[in-house]
């Protein structure tokens, strides 16, 4: 169910007279007399005939508009392509941002679709600006024909060969667009499982793909089955895996260097459909479904990036999978349930799962002590509401969630640090357990983090008379991804219609981050 495509990436010096590719894409910004031609590698005079026809040719430089044009005499590519990078924010040489680059590169890839190969002809004057030209394009070389019926539909696809034209030197780039291809084939395999249908992606067959490619790469993987999760006292997995008839799992993957400088754990909630059980979803509501097992997908596709990156850090990535189904075994609306560890839940809407098999995978990570825990989930509908489609709510311990935005900002995704309210717990008082699953409507994604919060476990070494339970605690942060995650709507910059692969490019900042203090 992951493509096994890699578009092949490279960078080069050779004079662009040489470069033989299906199109050659030149940047076009929006200044404030009109279109701009950005910096690139043709000659004075192409260079000057082309900037001298952009309004006649219709280019504005919006994000997003490309325009196909003859190739120009002399060269060998038969189309030239102008591609929109957005508005110029200071002189050429330094008015565009990385981010604005790698949205242009990851465009004119995705909209090029019938093109074999591409030769990206972008400011590339830096290593980031290379890095960023290499990392658009990879992420931008998406496509889902898995099913399909014909083969000549299954055959459509990206760009297979992409070449990054730039004064640098190979020796200059070459770790630059290596980690471009790891960071676009983990955003494209995060995407494939979020667009896999639930008639194919199901709590077993997840954990079989997790099993698969933790044999073909250098990390270890534990699966507990239905039998284990019980003899064990999952019973948030179980609980909202009762309804189906495809049983549960929790699945362990870990990327375990000999000598690490830290240990991240990563909870994905991983409902694999969620139907809303006995507190049945309305049908409108079901349709996009499928997506939410997105936060496990991601945290699979960082362990497995944090591996072939060989990052000094151990990160074990712990994947909550369940199928929310209702039936007469489901789990009913009162019935009260025991998370690992303990802590007992009184179930009032079986439509609030997510945060039931999250906890269950939180206790579990905490058992371990890891230096910070990091749990990413399309949890609550109130994400949307608060910020939107485009940007992630990211809760918990303050210098952690902190670290988490400024990850996000490097990476080139849209993060917001949002608070837990000390009020925000009361909403789940129980009269007859611990907890109840659901709380107030108002603030809904930070009352989810906040019981969340309740389930994460302390550090060895704190001080059992702290007052404040949170030096008490292991650093935790909750990534709500409820609205990026899928973008029903259509596509825009390296973004496809369909799953996203929000935050795999953050966290994959943030573990970098960690290996370089």
């Amino acid at each position: 169910m992951i493509n096994d495509f890699k578009p092949s990436l490279s960078a080069v010096s050779s004079a662009v007279e040489k470069v033989d590719a299906d199109a050659l894409v030149l940047g076009v910004a929006k200044g404030p007399k009109g279109p701009v031609l950005l910096p690139n590698p043709l000659a004075d005079n192409a260079a000057r005939s082309v900037a001298d026809s952009l309004q006649a040719l219709g280019a504005s430089g919006s994000e997003d508009q490309i325009l196909r044009l003859p190739g120009v005499d002399g060269f060998k590519s038969e189309t030239l392509v102008l591609v929109g990078v957005g508005t110029l924010t200071g002189e050429v040489d330094g008015g565009v941002s990385t981010e604005a680059l790698r949205r242009a590169a990851g465009s004119a890839v995705r909209q090029l679709s019938g093109a074999d190969s591409i030769a990206l002809a972008l400011p590339s004057a830096t290593v980031e600006q290379v890095s960023a030209v290499a990392e658009g394009a990879a992420i931008g070389a998406y496509s889902f024909n898995h099913f399909k019926g014909s083969e000549d539909a299954r055959r459509k696809g990206p760009a297979s060969e992409v070449v990054v034209l730039t004064p640098l030197k190979e020796k200059h780039t070459k770790a630059a667009m290596a980690r471009a291809g790891v960071v676009g084939h983990a955003v494209r395999a995060t995407r494939d499982l979020v667009n896999t249908p639930p008639s194919h992606l199901y709590p077993e067959s997840f954990a079989q793909i997790a099993e698969k490619a933790a044999k073909d790469s250098k990390t270890k993987v534990k699966v507990w089955a239905p039998k284990d999760l019980e003899k064990e006292g999952f019973g948030g997995l179980l609980g909202v895996g009762n309804g189906s008839s495809r049983g549960p799992r929790m699945v362990r993957i870990e990327h375990a260097p000999s000598r690490p400088a830290a240990h991240i754990a990563l909870v994905g909630k991983g409902i694999t459909f969620d139907s809303g059980g006995l507190s049945l979803k309305p049908a409108n509501a079901m349709t996009t479904m499928k997506l939410d097992m997105a936060g496990a997908a991601t945290v699979l596709s960082i362990v497995l990036a944090a591996a072939e990156l060989n990052l000094p850090i151990r990160v074990t990535g712990w994947l909550c999978l369940a199928e929310n189904m209702p039936s007469s075994t489901a789990q009913r609306p009162e019935d009260v349930i025991s998370i690992y560890g303990g802590k007992t839940v009184e179930v009032l809407n079986t439509d609030a799962e997510g945060r039931l098999v999250l906890a269950d995978g939180i206790v579990a990570a905490s058992e371990e002590q890891p230096d910070a825990i990091v749990d990413v989930a399309t949890l609550t509908g109130a994400q949307m509401i608060a910020l939107g489609n485009r940007t992630f709510g990211v809760m918990g311990h303050e210098s952690l969630r902190d670290s988490l935005v400024e990850a996000a900002g490097v990476a080139g995704e849209s993060a917001w640090g949002m608070p837990i309210p000390e009020e925000a717990l009361a909403g789940f008082r129980s009269d007859v357990a611990d907890l109840t699953n659901t709380g107030a409507r108002e603030g809904g994604m930070l009352n989810a983090a906040a019981f969340l919060r309740e389930f994460v476990g302390d550090r060895a070494d704190a001080d059992e008379d702290a007052l404040d339970p949170e030096t008490r605690r292991i650093p935790w942060a909750h990534v709500d991804i409820a609205g990026p995650s899928f973008n029903d709507k259509g596509p825009y910059g390296y973004i496809p219609k369909g799953g996203t692969g929000v935050t795999v490019r953050t966290l994959i900042s943030y573990l970098e981050g960690l290996a370089r203090a």
